[in-house]
């Protein structure tokens, strides 16, 4: 009878373990699944956002070339049939340069860029839950695959100066020359 009962225990043991083993290794595989599919998003979002400012930045341009190149030839058009000019002026609207387009693009740019961002930290979250998984007990004892995640962060020269020197000192916006 004892025997039985040894060996159940040791059966419950074993079924509990394997169970583990699975239970960990499945996580350990939606999160490197989630990993790579995220650095896929992380790389369209960030064309994307090339893309829409780009895009958007040579709408406003063409409309400010365009406007530099018109407005002078309708104001010209208009007084130089007769004499009465500075009445004509001061009763006539003019066209005005819209800066709508600027604020946009001003727009367009903050929101790709935390949309960026976003995709990028999620990126960062699923890295740190995986190697989370990793490294805490009982956790650990049972993954397989401890492979780490090869991904870099897309960042600026400026921002990884800082990060390497741990200095930020250049808070001058308009630089003047």
């Amino acid at each position: 009878m004892a025997t039985l009962i040894l060996i159940a225990i040791i059966a419950v043991v074993a079924i509990i373990l394997i169970g583990m083993y699975i239970v960990y290794n499945n996580k350990e595989v939606a999160l490197r699944k989630e990993a790579d599919a995220q650095k896929g998003k992380v790389e369209s979002v960030h064309d994307q956002m090339w893309k829409i400012i780009q895009q958007k930045a040579g709408v406003t341009e063409e409309y400010r070339e365009t406007f530099e190149k018109v407005y002078p030839e309708i104001i010209s058009g208009r007084y130089s049939q007769d004499g009465s000019t500075a009445m004509k002026w001061i009763q006539e609207s003019n066209p005005d340069f819209d800066t709508a387009l600027y604020k946009d693009l001003m727009q367009a740019i903050e929101v790709q860029r935390s949309y960026f961002t976003q995709a990028q930290t999620r990126m960062l979250d699923i890295i740190r839950q995986r190697d989370t998984l990793l490294e805490t007990i009982p956790s650990k004892f049972f993954i397989s695959n401890k492979s780490k995640i090869d991904y870099t962060v897309i960042s600026s020269t400026r921002s990884k100066t800082v990060t390497t020197t741990g200095i930020d000192d250049d808070v001058e916006l308009f630089k003047k020359k």
